[in-house]
Order: structure tokens, then C-alpha cells, then sequence
């Protein structure tokens, strides 16, 4: 019996409340006073815990005078309650992930090392579901060709920012040559390297050849907009700077002090 009690209270029935439900199970319809005295509810609270039955709808009532009380059939409040608790969890399931998600919207994840923050460059791109936005340098170009070329046979839109690699193509591929690599390169401390999918996610890492590559992801909508606009100003841009000329672009900058640093970095000299 204690077995039952242990169970039924894993359910939401205190010990009394046990008690005297199953006291009527064996024994009804029975007064409150009956029911106190079988199952060694005091008196003092018996009424009480009938009441907390009945609201329960494990108990119901029989006209009678004095009132007495009948338990509602072990088949029935078993399938009542669990149709109750599976509609909890659903409700919860439904409604947790969401506050969950809203969580994490704000969680920055650190990664770091080469092989590690490629490991999620690569998953990241190879769940995708509607489209990438990638910037990216060689080698990395290369580790993320299989993977982007999967994503395109399935249909998936890839907008490649390309560093250094003239020949290669990743999906709907743009080629940053309106500016020497070096430049960027320095002014960045390495080589930049972003990520975007589904308008969701957002991996910045930095692969540089004197330290350990680093890398940030998260679902964060301000970063995941502000790295979207990046590469899509930067292919905007050259494509412009194609369409006017890279040498005109490039004296544009130099000659102008705000500009130059702007671009570089470093102070006009």
C-alpha cells in the first residue's frame, strides 16, 4: 500500500488525500466521519481533504443526510489524469522552448583552435536550411567547398565574400579585389572569416598564422543583422568598385586623410 501512496503522491495527492481516496475504494458510499475513521484521517481535517478530492475529481458526492462521498472509478481517474499531465506536458513543451530560445538568443559562444572553430564553420553551413552569407579566406575556402557545394545541390542559397581566391567559387561567388589582401589583413590581425545561415545564427571567427584561430557564434538578431550587412556591403561595394574602376576607388581613399584611415587603419602620411 505504501507502494500506491508514493505513486499517487508523484501525481499531486498528499498522504491523507491517498488515504482516503483509497479508503473509498474499498468502502462505498461512506460519511466523512466513516471516512476518517477507516483510513486514520483525523477528524479535524477529514473535510477538508474531501474537498480537495472533489476538486480533483477523484471523489464525488451522493445525496444523502448526512452527505456521503464515492470515489470516482481507478480506470477513470487513471485516464483522467493522465490526459490531464499529457496536456501539461505538451503546454510545457510548447512554452518552455520558447522562453528557453528567448534565452539563448542572447549566449555568445567562444571557440577556439583551428580544427575546432572549422568544425563549426562547417556544421553551422551544413544545416542551413534557406541560405548562407559567407566572408572568407583561403585555406578555409577550400575546407568549406564540399560542404557548400552540398548545400547549393539541395537548393539552398549560398552568397560567397571570397579573399584571395580569384579561381574558386562558392556558391553565388563575389571576389574582394578592390583592395590589396594585405591591407585588410592587417587592419584586421588576421584573416576574418564570417558565417550567417538562415538569417539566425552568426559564427566571426579570425584564423591568423601566429596564434590559435578564435571564433564567436550565437543567434543574437542584432549581430546576426549587423554580420549580414557586412558582406552584403562589401559585395555591394565591389561590384561598384568594378563598375568605376579599381584604380579610381583606390587613389579615392588614398588621397583623402579620413579616408585612408578609414580603410587602413593607420594615419595619412
Amino acid at each position: 500500500m505504501e507502494e500506491i501512496y508514493k505513486e499517487l503522491q508523484k501525481l499531486g495527492f498528499s498522504q491523507y488525500e491517498c488515504k482516503a481516496y483509497i479508503n473509498l475504494l474499498k468502502n462505498s458510499p461512506v460519511t466523512g466521519y466513516e471516512v476518517s475513521k477507516r483510513s486514520g484521517v483525523p477528524r479535524s481535517m477529514i473535510y477538508e481533504v474531501l474537498g480537495k478530492l472533489l476538486d480533483k475529481g477523484a471523489i464525488y458526492t451522493v445525496p444523502s443526510e448526512p452527505v456521503k462521498y464515492v470515489p470516482l472509478p481507478a480506470k477513470e481517474l487513471i485516464q483522467r489524469m493522465r490526459k490531464s499531465f499529457d496536456e501539461s506536458f505538451d503546454f510545457l513543451e510548447k512554452n518552455l522552448l520558447t522562453l528557453e530560445n528567448e534565452q539563448e538568443t542572447d549566449v555568445i559562444w567562444r571557440v577556439n583552435s583551428d580544427e575546432k572553430v572549422m568544425t563549426e564553420i562547417i556544421e553551422m553551413i551544413d544545416e542551413a536550411q534557406e541560405e548562407v552569407w559567407l566572408s572568407i579566406w583561403n585555406p578555409q575556402a577550400a575546407a568549406v567547398k564540399k560542404v557548400i557545394e552540398k548545400k547549393v545541390s539541395e537548393k539552398i542559397k549560398v552568397f560567397s565574400m571570397l579573399f584571395s581566391e580569384p579561381n574558386t567559387k562558392l556558391g553565388i561567388t563575389y571576389h574582394h579585389d578592390f583592395m590589396a589582401h594585405d591591407i585588410s589583413e592587417k587592419r584586421m590581425g588576421g584573416h576574418l572569416t564570417i558565417v550567417v545561415r538562415d538569417k539566425e545564427e552568426v559564427l566571426i571567427a579570425n584564423f591568423s598564422p601566429d596564434t590559435a584561430a578564435w571564433a564567436v557564434k550565437t543567434k543574437d538578431p542584432a549581430l546576426v543583422l549587423v554580420a549580414t550587412e557586412y558582406i552584403r556591403h562589401d559585395i555591394a561595394f565591389g561590384e561598384l568598385a568594378k563598375e568605376v574602376g579599381i584604380d579610381k576607388v583606390q587613389s579615392f581613399w588614398r588621397n583623402d586623410p579620413d579616408l585612408y584611415y578609414v580603410v587602413t587603419g593607420k594615419r595619412f602620411e
